[in-house]
């Protein structure tokens, strides 16, 4: 399928590259050219910069109502384009179509809850204790957000970070991967049906020099908030912080444990680290890298994960109905097939799969290895694609060491029936999600990770501080 040409939506109105310049959508299951887009210079940068700017002293003095009704407005319209908005994930990045549906709902769902959710907001008052003043606090827009977007969940990532900017009466310059670009040029054409108030959402993408640097340099963002590589990260707070003091919200890389004793419900846990491989071709941030099974069932589960990848079915299409796609990118495929070559020289035993898939499209075989060597190198690699390090492990106080020993501390996971074993677990791993017996993810639940995986969290209510200043009020009696 072919999108054809999509434009930069700069202060409102859809716009070619002042230079003229393209860039090429790649559909990574044909290898061809599914789009293109406006590519930005760095004199488009400045100008989506600027209408930020101006469209932030819009929106942020609109009443609430008035605001509250464009983005259902902007709501309805994603709604009313839901088919095109999936159809256009599964061809920038290759995801099958019943995984476009979460892409979808989520920037739908979080454009509902913090419409919900900033109406709940209000001032707060502090007691005096002598009596003499009166004091409260208020919460206020911040100003001009910037969010940079990884590729694996095109419109799942840009929800998180618009729903609770424009709840919030904020500004944004939406800046998306280059690998998966088109659902969000088309969220702007959107915008642009709808006459959505000018500058307040902007929607940009380009190289480094052009876009990234500009908009970290710029002093008019007040917030540099993405989802990406930790490497990512410490670079945009590197070139943000050379010209002025900005908030950060980032949800950077894990490398989640997902440990399993020999008393868990072992179908059930192979049915969900399967699924987590699987299931976006494993380009999810808290998809497990590193499985820690009790070395009594540590057989029995690789041979139930082996079973899995050997029963998914690889394609792409709606209807081929395929359980697995491509990655997202030729860079992804080199890196996963360096990661399983690493693995092996470090003594690992690939158990099934391993290799790249012949022919057109960045497919790659789901994988297992097993790891005899529980702290080889290769288990600090965040792999970000379908491979399961397999490792096998005696006690609980040797798993909870190995588990916590990484720089990273996104999601982790345990399988246990005992109350104990997961009270234990929920308390000395150090990760910003413990998972235990399953897997859930919303709107409404924190996501976030510590150490070198983030700073503050997506989703709930703890979103939305990122994007409100609190100012306290003191009057004298």
């Amino acid at each position: 399928m072919k999108f054809g040409h999509k434009k930069l939506y700069i202060n409102g109105e859809l716009v070619n590259a002042s230079n003229g310049a393209t860039f090429d959508v790649i559909c990574p299951a044909d290898e061809t050219a599914t789009a293109t887009i406006a590519w930005a210079s760095t004199e488009d940068t400045e100008k989506a910069l600027q209408a930020a700017k101006e469209g932030f002293e819009h929106w942020s003095k609109l009443p609430l109502d008035e605001r509250l009704s464009w983005i259902d407005k902007l709501r309805n319209k994603l709604i009313e384009n839901e088919e095109l908005l999936r159809t256009s994930i599964m061809y920038e990045m290759g995801k099958v179509w019943e995984g476009s549906e979460e892409d979808f709902t989520s920037i739908t769902n979080s454009l509902q809850y913090y419409s919900e959710e900033i109406q709940k907001r209000g001032d707060i008052a502090i007691p005096d204790k002598e009596g003499t003043h009166t004091h409260k606090m208020v919460s206020q827009p911040l100003g001009v957000a910037v969010a940079f977007l990884a590729y694996n969940f095109p419109l799942l990532n840009l929800g998180f970070k618009l729903g609770p900017a424009l709840a919030a009466g904020c500004s944004i310059i939406l800046k998306p991967s280059e690998f998966s670009p088109l659902s969000a040029y088309i969220i702007g054409e959107l915008c642009a049906e709808i006459n959505f108030p000018k500058g307040v959402i902007n929607v940009i993408c380009g190289d480094v020099p052009n876009v990234g640097i500009p908009l970290c340099e710029s002093k008019i963002p007040r917030l540099i908030t993405m989802i990406g590589s930790t490497e990512t990260a410490q670079k945009l707070i590197m070139q943000s912080s050379k010209t002025s003091i900005k908030r950060y919200s980032m949800e950077c890389g894990g490398n989640a444990p997902f440990i399993v004793f020999d008393d868990a419900d072992l179908e059930a846990a192979i049915n969900l680290g399967a699924a987590l491989k699987i299931g976006n071709t494993g380009q999810i941030c808290v998809a497990p890298n590193r499985f820690y099974i009790h070395e009594t069932v540590i057989d029995k589960f690789t041979n139930g994960i082996v079973e899995k990848f050997k029963n998914a079915k690889i394609g792409f299409g709606r209807e081929n109905q395929p359980d697995m796609g491509p990655l997202a990118n030729h860079q992804s495929v080199i890196k996963i097939h360096n990661i399983v070559k690493e693995a092996v020289n470090q003594g690992g035993e690939v158990k099934y799969g391993g290799e790249p898939i012949e022919g057109k499209g960045y497919y790659f075989q789901p994988t297992a290895i097993q790891l005899t060597d529980r702290n080889a190198e290769i288990l600090q690699e965040e792999i970000f694609g379908p491979v399961a390090m397999i490792v096998p492990f005696s006690t609980k106080e040797e798993v909870i060491e190995l588990a916590n020993n990484t720089d990273a501390g996104l999601a982790s996971y345990v399988y246990s029936t005992n109350e104990e074993t997961l009270a234990y677990f929920a308390e000395k791993l150090e990760f910003g999600e413990v998972q235990l017996n399953g897997v859930k993810y919303d709107i409404y639940l924190p996501h976030g990770g510590v150490k070198n995986s983030g700073i503050g969290v997506d989703c709930s209510t703890y979103a939305m501080d990122d994007y409100l200043i609190k100012k306290r009020i003191t009057k004298a009696l």
